[in-house]
């Protein structure tokens, strides 16, 4: 692809926002037309997001412009389908939403469009013809990362997951529990067993595995997946372990990982055990195996605010747009 992919933005203020932009103003394809923001209008981005000082000169918007090819929704949960149940957006403009308003199935579409689910790893080719994308949620595309082979090969029982992230997976917005001085030394487990990713998560692996539920509560003695969040003393990253019987060998399991994953650029299999500064920083999923007995535990790692948000999304738009799928995605971790 030659010409230039022109981008709008809603809601550049917060950490998805923030992430977005500083991927897209070093994209080799991508040309920011406009970043609004209700509460910002005006201002400079780099006097909201100060590490974009001297990267760009361009303001925050308070009106949204029509000339643009693919329009990013990086507001609140709920605040999607009200936008664009209010405002009017050109048929011809494609979007990418990184709330949770549109990722299952069956949602009543909004002034005709679909939204296709924002997985490559689980519909690459769908994504590549897709007007609309609903960009995955973060603990979802850890976990979904782990099990997508096993359940392309019919493998999948029961699942028990343990996942932690950090305190930007909270949002920008002040709370008892997103303050420093909360998180700090500090851990706590929430929402177990009913987080709200359950949903998208069960709804990707009866896409690969029919005979498995195709959302959580399902009759007695049918599989499930039993999910355990915790909210960690760091800023950003998650690390998932993922429990399942498995009769296949460690050695059968990671080659089942290494077919499903070969031609996807971002997720990888490791021999050695991963840790989440591999991760943090980069657009990469990195997954580890272990087993004991029948007992296989898959273990996945990705940075929470960009293959859990902001970088997938500007994949999925590299895929819509006929860009390579790594454009503007080479980032080095901040390892150290």
């Amino acid at each position: 692809m030659n010409s230039r992919i022109k981008v709008g933005i809603i809601g550049g203020a917060g950490y998805t926002g923030g992430e977005l932009l500083r991927i897209l103003v070093h994209h080799p394809q991508a040309e920011l037309v406009f970043v609004h923001s209700r509460s910002n209008a005006g201002r400079q981005l780099a006097d909201v997001h100060p590490d974009l000082a001297g990267e760009t000169d361009l303001s925050f918007a308070a009106e949204k412009d029509d000339a643009i090819d693919v329009l990013f929704l990086c507001v609140g949960h709920g605040e999607a389908g009200k936008y664009l149940a209010e405002n009017e957006v050109p048929g011809s403009t494609r979007i990418i939403d990184l709330s949770q308003d549109f990722r299952l199935a069956g949602k009543a579409p909004v002034h005709g469009r679909e939204f296709v689910y924002g997985l490559p790893e689980l519909n690459r080719e769908r994504i590549r013809t897709a007007a609309n994308i609903a960009n995955p949620g973060c603990f979802a595309t850890a976990i979904q990362l782990g099990l997508l082979p096993l359940a392309n090969a019919g493998l999948l029982g029961d699942v028990y997951s343990t996942g932690i992230t950090g305190s930007t997976g909270a949002g920008q917005s002040l709370h008892a529990t997103a303050h420093f001085s909360w998180r700090a030394n500090n851990i706590q487990a929430y929402k177990t067993l009913n987080h709200q990713h359950l949903h998208e998560i069960y709804q990707s692996v009866h896409q690969l595995q029919p005979g498995f539920p195709a959302k959580p509560g399902g009759a007695g003695g049918q599989a499930g997946i039993h999910f355990v969040p915790w909210r960690g003393d760091f800023t950003r990253g998650i690390f998932i372990s993922s429990t399942v019987r498995c009769g296949l060998s460690l050695a059968d399991a990671r080659a089942l990982f290494g077919r499903y994953y070969a031609d996807h650029p971002f997720t990888l299999l490791s021999e050695a055990p991963l840790f989440l500064k591999q991760v943090v920083n980069t657009n990469k999923c990195v997954i580890h195996l272990e087993q004991q007995g029948d007992h296989l535990v898959v273990h996945s790692a990705i940075d929470n605010l960009l293959k859990g948000a902001s970088g997938q999304a500007v994949q999925n738009m590299n895929l819509m747009f006929g860009a390579e799928e790594s454009a503007g995605l080479r980032l080095k971790a901040n390892y150290f």
